[in-house]
């Protein structure tokens, strides 16, 4: 039986899948690619919740990927 915290995990996983998949399909028409930056941020927060059983480690990938998100979105908004 999942645990609370685990429901709680699988529904954001889940809710993340669901605008990815919305966006595909009904987002920008021009396709951008993903820098790499922002491939590495995205990797950083999937990992965080995947080792969420470890809260100090999870927690302090998603926040470094938040932060490198935000770095690579100030990038991209200067150029």
């Amino acid at each position: 039986m999942m645990t609370g915290y685990q429901v709680y995990i699988l529904v954001a996983i889940l809710g993340l899948a669901i605008i990815a998949i919305l966006f595909f399909l009904f987002g920008r028409k021009s396709h951008k690619k993903l820098t790499p930056l922002a491939a590495i941020a995205f990797g950083l927060v999937m990992a965080g919740l995947f080792l969420s059983e470890n809260r100090i480690l999870g927690y302090s990938f998603i926040v470094v990927g938040i932060i490198l998100s935000v770095i690579d979105a100030v990038k991209k908004g200067k150029r």
